[in-house]
């Protein structure tokens, strides 16, 4: 790395940045939308509401249990 030209570093540098934001961002959001379907949803106790969120809440793999298994067991409130 130390023997490219700064422009070809900077090259490298967007190129990992670009890549990491491909990568991070769909997780990132994935995350909030879990937070905020469990915050608008009944799961009939807060016990049960609580681990949900707190599952959803784990960073890249949170959304994804939820969505597999929590997403269908709560209720949408009015």
């Amino acid at each position: 790395f130390k023997d490219r030209q700064p422009a070809e570093r900077l090259t490298m540098t967007l190129k990992s940045a670009g890549v990491f934001l491909a990568v991070c961002v769909p997780f990132f959001f994935g995350t909030i939308w879990a937070i905020v379907d469990v915050a608008q949803k009944d799961f009939g106790t807060t016990g049960k509401k609580a681990l949900w969120w707190a599952v959803s809440s784990v960073p890249f793999i949170g959304f994804m249990v939820y969505l597999i298994f929590g997403f269908r067991k709560g209720k949408k409130t009015n």
